[in-house]
């Protein structure tokens, strides 16, 4: 059967609501520009909200811009630059579905369409609203007879387009639950990465913090083989908050306690804590999911042993350089999206590149020989092809990277698990 999946521009697609950026734009000199923000700020929440009808809406937002086509140039180079990151990691699913994604929008064409075209996205997959110019280029409205511009207008438009097959809708707002309420879609999935409507919320299907998370609850092709939100960081101690800013925008699971508790470390699939705060040998021993930790101080030694032979890596920072805040993190998360291990103080270095349209399988193992020829004879005997290998020890593990077609049974992971001698073992994306 079809699958379908309709896709909302505004605070999901991209981080912001378009006209919002476009005011801010178009009003930059005006001296009440703060008043209009705010006033097109609460007529865009009142919609998403329900608690305005979507036409009403609309009409007062664009008659407060005082906007014209210099003013779209503007706004599109600013929305290249804000689609949402679980969006823009993903390219690679928008050029395989080609034909099964539509972008709807209460928004505009003018300035959706030079947006989503960059992500393999139809034009004629693109249903959203127009402006009606003057001679002069300003914006004097926009087409009323288009169904989007009207209150239920996604609803109306699906009923137009009688799409065969499964349908599935993705958004932050009203107008996307109103799909599911009219029974025109599958499951409508509430995605707040961006914003969270808790009215909108409450209702969705799923929650889904990320396009990721998508993409993994329907079992879709993704840039990652686990979403984000489903990683728990802990945070222990005294650790700045300007330093997790990036994982937040990564979209981990923070967690934050003031010492290490092990139900918390248990749990946790990536740590962050001061020098102070370091799990003990035992406590890492325990903590199965544990796969990185980043000290902000120097690492005591026999936490980096144990944690080596368990298979997690370590970054710290000795000399308590100033710039640990953006060092530390970006190391952790180079880790966990690439496997790349450079400046780790317990694990052999590795800086493998990025290889295209393969999947990178990470596998730790005690340092013993003839443990790569046993990860290889497992590829041979499924007959897949290995497009790039990296293979680098220290006395206590052997670290392989290897990256392979697209394309292999489950059976072929386990596998690789089995081998003797494995610590850890994970398919990276």
């Amino acid at each position: 059967m079809e699958q379908y999946f309709i896709i909302d521009f505004d605070s999901t697609f991209t981080q912001v609501e378009a006209l919002d950026e476009l005011a801010r734009i178009s009003l930059k000199n005006r001296p009440d520009r703060e008043d209009i923000y705010k006033q097109i700020e609460d007529l865009t929440n009142a919609s998403m909200e329900g608690k305005l009808s979507f036409t009403e809406s609309l009409e007062r937002r664009v008659k407060l811009l005082n906007a014209n086509r210099d003013h779209l140039k503007q706004l599109i180079s600013h929305l290249k630059k804000k689609v949402s990151t679980s969006f823009s990691r993903n390219t690679i699913f928008f050029k395989n579905h080609q034909d099964e994604v539509l972008i709807v929008s209460g928004g505009f064409k003018e300035f959706i369409t030079p947006v989503v075209t960059e992500y393999h996205i139809k034009k004629e997959n693109i249903y959203a609203n127009t402006f009606e110019f003057d001679e002069e280029g300003n914006i004097i409205g926009y087409d009323r007879e288009n169904p989007l511009s009207q209150e239920g207008g996604k609803v109306k438009l699906l009923k137009e387009l009688q799409l065969p097959g499964d349908i599935y809708g993705i958004g932050d707002g009203y107008s996307d639950f109103q799909l599911k309420e009219s029974g025109m879609i599958k499951k409508f999935f509430a995605f707040t990465e961006n914003i969270e409507r808790k009215s909108v919320a409450e209702k969705a299907d799923h929650i889904t913090p990320s396009f990721d998370e998508f993409l993994y609850l329907n079992k879709l092709p993704r840039a990652i083989s686990y979403p984000k939100n489903r990683i728990k960081c802990l945070v222990v101690g005294n650790v700045d908050e300007d330093a997790l800013d990036q994982l937040k925008k990564e979209g981990y699971n923070m967690r934050h306690r003031e010492s290490v508790e092990e139900k918390y470390l248990e749990e946790a699939g990536v740590m962050f804590c001061d020098e102070d705060n370091q799990p003990s040998a035992e406590q890492v021993q325990n903590a199965g999911r544990l796969k990185v930790i980043g000290v902000f101080g120097k690492c005591n030694r026999k936490l980096a042993d144990a944690a080596v032979e368990n298979g997690i890596i370590i970054f710290d920072d000795p000399k308590h350089n100033p710039h640990s805040n953006d060092f530390l993190p970006k190391r952790v998360m180079a880790f966990m999206n690439e496997g790349k291990t450079h400046t780790s103080c317990n694990f052999p270095d590795l800086q493998p590149p990025r290889v295209n349209n393969a999947h990178r399988l990470i596998h730790i193992h005690k340092n013993v020989p003839g443990i790569l020829a046993k990860i290889n004879d497992v590829f041979a005997r499924h007959n897949i092809n290995i497009v790039g290998e990296f293979l680098v020890t220290n006395p206590q593990i052997g670290y392989v990277i290897t990256d392979v077609n697209t394309g292999y049974d489950t059976e072929v992971l386990n596998e690789l698990k089995a081998i003797e001698h494995t610590i850890k073992f994970r398919l990276l994306y």
